[in-house]
């Protein structure tokens, strides 16, 4: 028989675990689930035309009336500051004629996939899982069930295509003002030449670069409303478990996005290593 103290830090160890990594592999699971399902739903909707297209223009709008600015706001200082840095590097080398090959692979690569996708998660994500999160408390999804309508089918593949579209355009909106921005403080500020700048940019930012970008943008998008739709069927506790779900649909998906960002760099540097800088 194990002494007191040995039992209950026994029994400690197994709620931290029932409450820690186990929950987490069962909220994943239930998540690929609802993609699997809704990726169904989406898919024979759309070849039955069933698809709900006034509910996804409704969402589309909203998300996108609610995520641009922000990312106009964060996208002008993140790409002010990466010339910064690239401009101090090149100048350091000799090689100032380059700076807009660094801020074009920099800003199109990485930081306008990332910066829509967080700016989604943000935004967007947080308003998706409190609006489905109020309407699981109030027991509108039950009530929606019980008549026979799949919550699936009405709420989540809507704003799953809607986050899909949204992230796209939102990845290349903030590629046109990467570049804007990192044009008017490499040529007007810092005395660049206009010409070299365009002309490094267009040769080192490839048609693969971007492709992989949109790439990463529309899985961004179906991580950012597949995590999002998940906390929001899934709160409990009332108003508190709405709170607790936003929080969660936001760090959640800011750490997968990270995650799968740095999977895809990785594997797009195995694929293509001769288009690397």
């Amino acid at each position: 028989m194990p002494s007191p103290a040995a039992a209950e830090v026994i029994q400690w160890s197994r709620g931290y675990a029932d409450r820690h990594p186990l929950a987490a592999l069962r909220t994943l699971g239930g998540q690929v689930v609802l993609a699997v399902r809704a990726f169904h739903y989406l898919a024979t909707d759309i070849a039955r035309r069933r698809f709900p297209f006034g509910e996804f223009v409704e969402q589309a709008t909203f998300m996108a009336r609610t995520a641009v600015v922000p990312t106009l706001f964060v996208t002008v200082p993140i790409s002010v500051t990466l010339s910064i840095q690239f401009g101090l590097l090149a100048g350091q080398l000799g090689a100032t004629s380059m700076a807009g090959a660094a801020n074009g692979l920099a800003t199109i690569r990485q930081g306008a996939p990332l910066v829509a996708a967080i700016l989604m998660a943000a935004a967007v994500g947080s308003a998706i899982s409190a609006d489905l999160g109020s309407r699981t408390i109030r027991e509108e999804t039950a009530a929606m069930e019980v008549m026979g309508v799949s919550v699936i089918r009405r709420l989540v593949v809507p704003r799953l295509a809607a986050a899909i579209v949204v992230a796209v355009a939102l990845t290349g909106f903030t590629c046109f003002i990467g570049f804007l921005a990192g044009y008017a403080f490499t040529v007007i500020l810092q005395g660049g030449t206009p010409g070299s700048y365009t002309t490094t940019f267009s040769s080192f930012a490839t048609v693969n670069d971007l492709v992989l970008t949109l790439m990463k943008a529309v899985v961004f998008g179906m991580i950012v409303a597949i995590v999002a739709c998940h906390k929001g069927l899934d709160t409990r506790h009332g108003a508190a478990g709405v709170a607790n779900a936003v929080n969660a649909a936001v760090v959640q998906s800011i750490l997968l996005l990270m995650v799968v960002n740095v999977l895809f760099t990785q594997m797009y540097l195995i694929l293509f290593p001769t288009a690397s800088f």
